[in-house]
């Protein structure tokens, strides 16, 4: 195998693990998750994308206050991506 091909099948694999770990336990962050991560999380800067790695790492009932705008998190780069993905929602 090239390095080409083993590049291809190691972006596959993230992008299949990323798709997995955005699938939540309610149902409500599944409806925003998911086609956010499938529409979008490509297209963002690095910066961003990493962010959202470490939004995924928060707890369910954190974000589902943070996606209804009950709550916003500490962090000014999780708010970026918390609002980059209710913007998204609003555009579907």
């Amino acid at each position: 195998m090239t390095d080409a091909t083993n590049l291809a099948q190691e972006d596959a694999r993230s992008a299949a693990r990323l798709h997995w770990r955005s699938r939540r336990g309610l149902r409500e962050l599944d409806l925003l998750f998911l086609p956010f991560v499938e529409e979008i999380y490509a297209t963002l800067p690095r910066a961003e994308q990493l962010a959202y790695q470490r939004l995924l790492a928060e707890e369910d009932t954190d974000l589902l206050l943070w996606m209804t705008g009950r709550a916003a998190p500490l962090d000014p780069e999780l708010v970026a991506i918390v609002g980059a993905i209710r913007t998204h929602a609003g555009a579907i």
